[in-house]
């Protein structure tokens, strides 16, 4: 598989775009307005302590209050595990944070009770996990983790681990004694990441003391600190896309900014020479996402409709609780036998669906709704193909078996708000639902408020203003409305076209006042 990474980069903004085989698979966006926290270490003070949710509220000094769980607080025990991979050592350190959160080190089922751990008041080193989503905060870990290239440093663990990805026995027992071997007594524990596969003793000794260097730095600030306070700051994304994701295995890397591009030859002369020849400086008038067609398919990741090349086509839609996806055959039809042309169907809308997430950045809980197969060797030819795509994913995603109804609920990691999240707003009309009142039911709304103006009986004279779209609807289709209403509740009535009204509004001025009662008598 071919991989590549491009780095647009302007004053306003960074983007970062993977492609895997020529096809955009996860896209990053960094703008100054929109600090990333993930990675952050703050001194922190406890606000207060939930016994009930054995959970714990620190203040970091952003909006709201930091979320800290009681697994997040706990000692760890330093018993190695090979499948730990902390957060996805390089998993999720690709999303740009690179930190190795408690997550996957082994929870534990019996945890102490929090308010013994912690007292209100108390001032705590802490770790950004997960950045404010929505209403929520962000979530904290005491757990700290600092990146390398080849190594996490964790120094208040004593666990000793090798990335999943590293799947030799030997090579994964060979970096496991050499940690041991090199690191000093209570000193902290490591993780190996993917890229430090066939590490040296020699990169491993220079990668330790660094990371050891920024962990006695990040001591002495917060040392002086006062809580709140920010003691040390993540990599920006493009310095952490070369730390975490530019490696053997990515073909090229393509930067349309000089400044940027020595900046990662310089990184790379340090880490890794013999990536350098895989950097290339775009020259060329053209804007680099045009060359490679990027922005339609950055446009389409925040539709609903994604068509398959099938014929088919699937819906994706983000609520509060969940994202649904639904497939459906669209003008794909097959020739004879239904059942292989749902197959079909079904078989490209997995492989597109670990796209869209990957792309769109989806987190949390996720359910697929696959047309309905009688045969259970296609539903698991279904469901394989989405785990075989999901592996690609740097984030952690789970996949259940088929349910009796015919789903596929999933789970994946969310550290971070969607693109869907950070790059739109809702509708101001029709507030984030997709769906508007009809003119119809504007017209009816505002029978209603016109009869409470008149059993008030303290306006006589009301200007009605409307969208085009109502006033052009009651033109065509209600002509005497008004004159009734007139004529029943003994009201002077105008109605007028006003474009600056949402379409499924409207506006009650009293006259000659020019006064807005609109929300004296628009109750719904």
């Amino acid at each position: 598989m071919k991989r590549e990474i491009l780095m647009n980069t302007t004053g306003r903004e960074t983007r970062v775009a993977m492609l895997e085989d020529g096809v955009l698979v996860e896209l990053m966006v960094d703008r100054p307005d929109a600090t990333r926290m993930v990675g952050d270490v703050y001194k922190g003070r406890v606000e207060a302590v939930l016994p009930g949710i054995q959970a714990a509220f620190v203040d970091i000094g952003t909006e709201k209050a930091a979320f800290l769980h009681v697994s997040d607080v706990v000692a760890e025990d330093g018993e190695e595990d090979d499948a730990d991979d902390p957060a996805g050592a390089d998993e999720e350190a690709g999303n740009g944070n690179g930190t190795a959160v408690a997550g996957a080190r082994g929870r534990r089922s019996g945890y102490p009770p929090i308010q013994d751990i912690v007292k209100k008041g108390q001032d705590l080193l802490v770790q950004v996990s997960k950045e404010p989503i929505g209403t929520k905060g962000p979530r904290v870990t005491a757990h700290l983790s600092l990146p390398g290239r080849f190594l996490v440093y964790m120094p208040g663990s004593g666990h000793v681990g090798v990335s999943r990805k590293i799947e030799d026995r030997e090579e994964r027992a060979r970096l496991r004694a050499l940690a041991r071997e090199i690191l000093p007594e209570k000193s902290g524990g490591v993780i190996v990441r993917t890229v430090g596969e066939e590490l040296t003793r020699e990169t491993f000794e220079r990668e330790f003391r660094s990371l050891a260097s920024t962990w006695k730095q990040i001591q002495k600030k917060a040392g002086r600190a006062r809580a709140p306070a920010l003691v040390h700051r993540e990599a920006k994304l493009v310095a952490g896309i070369i730390r975490d994701l530019f490696s053997q295995k990515v073909d090229s890397l393509t930067v349309d900014k000089r400044e940027v591009y020595d900046e990662v030859v310089a990184y790379l002369e340090q880490v890794d020479p013999s990536l350098i020849e895989r950097v290339r400086l775009w020259e060329e008038p053209r804007p680099l996402f045009d060359a490679f067609d990027l922005e339609s398919e950055i446009r389409d990741a925040f539709q609903r409709r994604v068509n398959l090349p099938s014929g088919g086509y699937i819906i994706v839609e983000p609520t509060e609780a969940l994202v649904s996806i639904d497939v459906n055959t669209g003008r794909y039809t097959g020739k004879r036998d239904p059942e292989k042309t749902i197959l079909k169907t079904n078989v490209d809308a997995a492989r597109e669906i670990a796209r869209q997430l990957r792309l769109r950045d989806v987190g949390g809980i996720i359910v697929c709704d696959f047309i309905d197969m009688e045969s259970k060797q296609n539903r698991d030819k279904v469901l394989q193909e989405l785990r075989t795509h999901l592996a690609r994913d740097r984030a952690r995603t789970k996949a259940f078996q088929v349910s009796e109804l015919g789903l596929i609920e999933m789970t994946r990691q969310r550290v971070s708000p969607s693109l869907y999240m950070t790059q739109t707003q809702a509708c101001p009309t029709c507030a984030g639902t997709g769906r508007i009142f009809t003119p119809e039911t504007v017209v009816h709304r505002i029978d209603r408020a016109l009869r409470r103006a008149a059993a008030e009986g303290k306006e006589r004279q009301l200007l009605v203003r409307v969208h085009p779209e109502v006033a052009l609807y009651v033109m065509e289709s209600e002509k005497g409305v008004m004159k009734a209403l007139e004529k029943s509740l003994r009201l002077s009535l105008t109605l007028r076209d006003d474009p600056l009204v949402a379409q499924d509004d409207f506006r009650l001025i009293a006259l000659p006042q020019q006064t807005d009662v609109t929300t004296r008598y628009n109750l719904g």
